[in-house]
């Protein structure tokens, strides 16, 4: 399997005013972020709302993204506590072609590095199929993996453990394993990532950066002069400022209103912010994309 590398966008989930799932628009706006530049993009991560969605409805949209022209491109989330319906996700996944999976150890509950070791054990062995990027998000679920806990998951499973999303950064400085994809969670991190040797970046915020930092990544593997990276940074940093969803979704219904459907407990950034957001992202000469509307 080709190591993963470059840049690849955590994609946002369409909602209908009902709140379901919208499959249609779905999988045409992560389309346009990899026509806008993404390597790829993941599906069902954090920022798609994956623990908030039915399963039942993330299987309707793995059927029709099957036959999506960019299927090898999608790396599919899954967003489950329960071992048992990560597994049967996957099985499903799997029997479409889908072979790519961002995983992350269950929240809520208290563990050590030999209870992640053998919760992905537990997967592998009934899905050895799978490939799985290692999701790091202390904040989202309480646990931070350590460099011993994922050179242990490389040596017992080297087929099957193949890269980390690193949110928590404490890893990416510091890991090096050899055909093993380290992938930080923002673009702040992207130019220095690379240049310690990382493989790319999976980023919430690429939904609305996917040129810039495709600029700023191929810039840098062609040796040229970094003129986009310091904007790049700056627009994630505004972004950062607020529950990351909520700013994206905010921005994104300035030209499709049906961003503005979001599963609760998630809600819009409320007038203040939005106001301070927009101003502080045109000092910026940020432009929304149009084209990018779902």
């Amino acid at each position: 399997m080709t190591k993963i590398s470059g840049i690849y966008a955590a994609s946002m989930s369409i909602l209908n005013s009902d709140l379901s799932l919208n499959i249609e628009k779905t999988i045409n706006h992560a389309e346009k972020l990899i026509d806008q530049g993404c390597h790829g993009t993941v599906i069902f991560g954090s920022t798609g709302q994956a623990q908030l969605l039915p399963i039942s409805e993330k299987i309707n949209l793995l059927n029709k993204l099957s036959d999506n022209k960019y299927n090898d491109k999608h790396i599919i989330g899954t967003g489950l506590n329960s071992l048992n319906e990560t597994i049967n996700f996957l099985k499903i996944a799997v029997s479409l072609n889908f072979k790519k999976f961002l995983i992350m150890p269950p929240a809520y509950y208290k563990y050590d590095d030999s209870d992640v070791i053998n919760f992905y054990n537990k997967i592998i062995e009934a899905v050895p199929e799978c490939r799985i990027i290692l999701y790091n998000f202390e904040k989202l679920c309480g646990y931070k993996f350590s460099i011993k806990c994922i050179e242990e998951l490389v040596e017992k499973f080297p087929k099957q453990i193949v890269g980390v999303k690193d949110s928590s950064y404490n890893l990416f400085e510091k890991l090096t394993l050899k055909n093993f994809s380290v992938m930080p969670g923002s673009e702040a991190k992207l130019l220095k990532c690379l240049e310690l040797g990382c493989s790319g970046i999976i980023t919430a915020t690429c939904n609305v950066t996917a040129k810039i930092a495709r600029r700023v990544y191929d810039d840098f593997i062609a040796g040229k002069d970094q003129t986009y990276n310091q904007k790049l940074i700056n627009i994630r940093n505004e972004f950062d400022k607020y529950n990351l969803i909520s700013a994206l979704h905010t921005i994104k219904s300035k030209n499709n209103d049906i961003y503005k459907n979001l599963l609760p407990p998630l809600n819009m950034l409320d007038k203040e912010s939005e106001d301070k957001l927009i101003q502080n992202l045109k000092k910026l000469d940020f432009q929304i994309n149009p084209q990018m509307a779902a």
